[in-house]
């Protein structure tokens, strides 16, 4: 029997081992219905504050297939099939996915009685006194999702090695017990309560007691019992010691980080308008590197050939007005620097002419025709001396270049066919967005030129510009977030600024990606303070580094096990708005050490 047991975990071991090592696979099949995974433990919420970010494997049942059937029977056509009909029916008659949707379920959990075989299967095979595998290496830690059918309501069993220098020397297994949601705070454990849980497994003379909670700061809300989902969201995690109650309010000496994950192009924001720009600019970029444009219904009324003939002949008209004006205004300031930064970051008082005529042209335009169009009535105004207009000494796009060539009768021919009026457009929009971007992060010492050379640069191709001008507005959406409904301080939102600018010199852009920022909890107490957190927890520790041991308990707003469905008055998935008596989901966490003779 012993053989057996251990020839059993030695096999598992091998498979186990395989994963591990074969960089290219991230899952295998065991034993037929076993299914084995590789990933970080940060992606599953129960095993984030065990495992973090490090590799591990999961244990669950293999997942079905299931078809459904399509909600539209075909079987009108069918009945009056002609005879080739018939015979193409009869040879899909097998290919169930020619008439019904597949379907996959969630992950599914073992049994207790196999999730304990696994974990000592895996404990057994990191034994080098009773089994003669080769531990060295030790395997990532092991975690096997559970149906809850014992007493306890079991949801996760876990092992984890522990290691002195490169030889296993024991194990540390882990139990994950969850209970459904429950206004009543007299149901859930109390805080004695979990110190005595932590005292039955582990006799220390010395415990140490931290807190953590995380509340949601802006993002998904619930009005009138109905979700409202936002793909942008800022939570604040807290932690601290000296915990004396379940549910405590964190102190102002808590740590206090903040979370933010901003999308592009929410209504609710004010960098909408702008976001919209670069939408256009976008989909310029885009029907140059594939050969399409999906052009959107124009927001002028006017079309834009007539736009810019109007913008012209207004330029025209009031020519040697502008003249006098500008020589009166060069003896006083420079129309370049004059910026004020105290205007909305949205305006911006001091267009040129190719901005102008961007504006004009992006709200308007609906085909490379009409670009074409607009473009051959300017050049033909600069080649003929119509138009004198100014422009910013640093613009860099073609039609900045033919009018600072104007300015001493010498341009050179533009060809306004195939793909050139695009690209002309593309530049002139690129510069404007960018100047933009420069008047609010600059206007507001938020970052210097320096810093902003990666996002600037006109030395890469279009492409890469727009990426790289996606890039920028995105890390302005987030930082006007935090001061729009955060109103954080200067010196976070400098830091903030240049957290995201490194970031993205390095990383793809990535609206999911959550960026980190720690503050003083007194900046958004008035926030916190008034609403219930959506996870609250409490950890019992004794031991230090390895062998370090914890209990705990985490109380949320949803359930942080995705394998079980809980039996209980209140919904799986719900947030707690500013009621009095707010509903919570239990999750308590033990462990236990087992060292190895």
């Amino acid at each position: 029997m012993g053989s057996t047991v251990i020839s059993s975990a030695k096999e598992f071991y091998n498979v186990l081992r395989s994963l591990q090592d074969e960089e290219s696979n991230d899952s295998c099949t065991y034993e037929e219905d076993i299914q084995i995974l590789q990933m970080n433990g940060d992606r599953v919420p129960v095993l984030n504050m065990y495992c973090g970010n490090q590799p591990v494997f999961i244990c669950e049942k293999v997942v079905p297939k299931i078809y459904e059937p399509d909600d539209q029977p075909m079987t009108e056509t069918s009945n009056c099939a002609d005879n080739d009909d018939d015979a193409d029916n009869a040879d899909n008659a097998d290919a169930p996915d020619a008439i019904a949707l597949l379907t996959e379920l969630g992950p599914q959990p073992l049994t207790i009685m196999k999730a304990r075989q696994l974990l000592s299967w895996y404990t057994l095979s990191q034994n080098a006194n009773i089994s003669s595998v080769d531990n060295s290496p030790a395997l990532h830690p092991l975690w096997v999702r559970c149906d809850m059918s014992d007493p306890a309501g079991t949801t996760w069993f876990g092992a984890e090695t522990v290691c002195m220098g490169n030889r296993v020397s024991g194990v540390k297994l882990y139990s994950v017990t969850c209970k459904g949601s429950t206004v009543d705070k007299g149901s859930l454990i109390t805080f004695d309560e979990l110190k005595q849980e932590h005292k039955k497994r582990h006799h220390s003379s010395s415990m140490a007691i931290k807190g953590s909670a995380r509340f949601n700061l802006f993002g998904s809300t619930v009005v009138e019992n109905t979700m409202i989902e936002s793909q942008s969201s800022v939570t604040v995690d807290f932690k601290w010691s000296h915990v004396e109650s379940i549910l405590e309010t964190p102190p102002l000496s808590s740590i206090a980080t903040l979370n933010i994950k901003v999308a592009s192009g929410d209504m609710k924001s004010p960098m909408n308008e702008m976001y919209r720009e670069l939408e256009f600019l976008q989909t310029l970029a885009d029907g140059l590197r594939t050969g399409e444009t999906e052009w959107v219904e124009p927001l002028e009324s006017l079309s834009a050939v007539n736009l810019t003939k109007a913008f012209l002949e207004e330029l025209q008209d009031t020519a040697k007005t502008l003249q006098d004006q500008a020589a009166k205004k060069a003896e006083t300031t420079n129309p370049e620097t004059e910026i004020d930064i105290v205007k909305p970051f949205l305006e911006r008082g001091d267009l040129d002419f190719v901005e102008q005529l961007w504006v004009r042209m992006r709200k308007s335009v609906a085909s490379y025709q009409d670009i074409g169009d607009c473009l051959k009535l300017v050049t033909e105004a600069l080649r003929y001396g119509d138009i004198k207009p100014w422009i910013h000494r640093d613009s860099s796009s073609s039609l900045s270049k033919l009018i600072l060539q104007s300015y001493h009768q010498q341009i050179d021919h533009v060809s306004l066919t195939g793909v050139t009026p695009v690209h002309m457009l593309l530049e002139m929009g690129l510069d404007k967005m960018r100047k933009d971007y420069i008047n609010y992060l600059i206007g507001g010492e938020l970052t210097t030129l320096n810093h902003l050379c990666y996002y600037l640069s006109t030395e890469v191709d279009l492409q890469e510009q727009v990426i790289r001008l996606g890039k920028l507005h995105h890390l302005l959406e987030i930082i006007v977030t935090c001061t729009t409904f955060l109103d954080l301080p200067y010196d976070r939102l400098f830091l903030l600024t240049q957290s995201c600018l490194q970031h993205y010199k390095t990383h793809p852009y990535d609206e999911e990606h959550e960026f980190k920022l720690q503050i003083k909890p007194a900046l958004i107490s008035h926030f916190y303070q008034k609403v219930q957190p959506v996870l609250w927890g409490a950890e019992v520790s004794s031991g230090h580094g390895s062998r370090e041991v914890r209990t705990s308990v985490q109380l949320s707003d949803r359930p942080l096990v995705d394998h079980v469905i809980f039996e209980t008055d209140y919904p799986n998935e719900t947030v707690n708005g500013d009621g009095e008596n707010p509903a919570f989901f239990s999750t308590t966490v033990c462990c236990s050490l087992v060292n190895f003779a």
